[in-house]
């Protein structure tokens, strides 16, 4: 990546804002927080489009989706299964494309406005008296930047939807959730293990029923937009399946993996496959001891488990528990957050700074220093709220001095 110095000082900057405005219990206004969002995206994202280095998914996936689409080319078939999503996001790259903007910009646009709309969402989500200063530190989050203006990733918008899909089941808006829950599903995957959360916010079984039904309608409904939308031959729609389906059993790069491989990527489908049942067991589990806290920390919670036994893991994955863990924050939150962000800066711009074969030298031990990252996460689930305190109504006491009590 270019201009190494001034990206690590503006998202350094960020960082000591957000931890500033999390100790001072800042309360910037909405003008002002959305000016800081804009200017750190913008900037970073300016860096990013001019420089000579572009993440490999960037260029060799996401672009060739959207020039796909502008083909009237079925994004994951032209492709050979390097996009293995649906054509939602696409879809948006194409409207980009045509419009004539570069794609270094263009690309990296869906993902910034997205994570500007999550600026304000995650303020929605944290309590009223936190609203102010929990949308400034997400404003100011350099993982967040990282993910959103460099790497140009998706995770925001799968995000933006899902926050969004949280705020409208705490409403008890089932069709609602519904809707935008499978807009989440449909940028990405990976909300689905969320489900029963939306599920068990919903207080009765009628909006429960019409929100899977609407969660599950939304992503099939941009699946059969494939023949229309982007020419797919109806007798290739299930080889799109079965590419949507598979998952690539790389591991290497995170956690307990990268010591297997020595900090290599490296084809293991035993480590994968391992990882995976892992990963059920300590979802189900901590649902299980969380299924009484407040949703939010429990999302969390499932999160934060999620990344200490994942086999496989990019740098944006840890972008999924942000906006939750700065909504309401624990006391080894800020701790994990602030880790998460160091290790994904020396990912996204130390070892850009090298050729293939100085990266892959330095990979090994980025990768396997995950492993210091690991144990922070575990500290910043939240402990001792494992069952939701009382509503503000019954309990006027402000989730700070909750903390401060309960010592999370």
């Amino acid at each position: 990546m270019n201009q190494p110095v001034l990206t690590t000082l503006l998202l350094c900057a960020g960082l000591a804002l957000a931890a500033a405005a999390h100790r001072y219990r800042w309360r910037p206004s909405l003008r002002t927080t959305l000016l800081v969002a804009i200017g750190f995206r913008a900037a970073v994202l300016v860096i990013a489009a001019q420089g000579t280095w572009q993440p490999v998914d960037f260029v060799q996936s996401f672009q060739p989706a959207g020039e796909a689409i502008l083909r009237h080319e079925d994004p994951v078939l032209s492709t050979d299964g390097s996009w293995r999503f649906l054509p939602m996001i696409p879809y948006a790259y194409a409207a980009t494309l045509a419009a004539g903007i570069p794609w270094e910009i263009g690309g990296r646009l869906v993902t910034v406005l997205s994570d500007l709309v999550l600026v304000l969402l995650v303020g929605k989500l944290a309590s009223p008296e936190q609203e102010a200063t929990r949308r400034f530190q997400y404003a100011c989050s350099p993982l967040a930047v990282m993910v959103a203006a460099i790497h140009g990733q998706v995770e925001p918008v799968s995000l933006m939807f899902l926050v969004g899909a949280y705020l409208m089941a705490r409403a008890d808006r089932g069709l609602a959730a519904g809707i935008l829950f499978g807009l989440a599903l449909s940028a990405k995957s990976w909300p689905i293990i969320l489900l029963p959360v939306i599920l068990l916010m919903l207080s009765t079984w009628r909006q429960r029923v019409v929100a899977v039904l609407a969660g599950g309608a939304v992503p099939l409904l941009f699946f059969v937009t494939l023949p229309l939308g982007a020419g797919t031959p109806l007798s290739r729609l299930p080889e799109v399946v079965a590419m949507l389906r598979w998952v690539r059993p790389i591991v290497g790069e995170w956690g307990w993996t990268a010591w297997l491989t020595g900090g290599n990527w490296s084809l293991e489908p035993a480590y994968s496959t391992l990882g995976q049942v892992l990963i059920y067991i300590v979802l189900a589990v901590v649902f299980w001891f969380w299924r009484r806290a407040d949703p939010i920390d429990l999302t969390t919670a499932m999160l934060l488990g999620f990344m200490v036994v994942t086999p496989r893991l990019g740098a944006q994955y840890l972008l999924w528990f942000v906006p939750l863990l700065i909504a309401r924050p624990t006391r080894w939150g800020q701790y994990a957050l602030a880790a998460c962000a160091a290790w994904a800066g020396l990912g996204y711009v130390y070892l850009t700074q090298f050729d293939y074969t100085g990266w892959a030298r330095h990979h090994s031990w980025w990768a396997m220093s995950s492993i210091l990252v690991i144990p922070l996460l575990v500290l910043a689930m939240p402990w001792k709220r494992r069952i939701s305190l009382p509503s503000r109504a019954q309990n006027p006491v402000p989730l700070e001095r909750d903390l401060a009590k309960s010592g999370t």
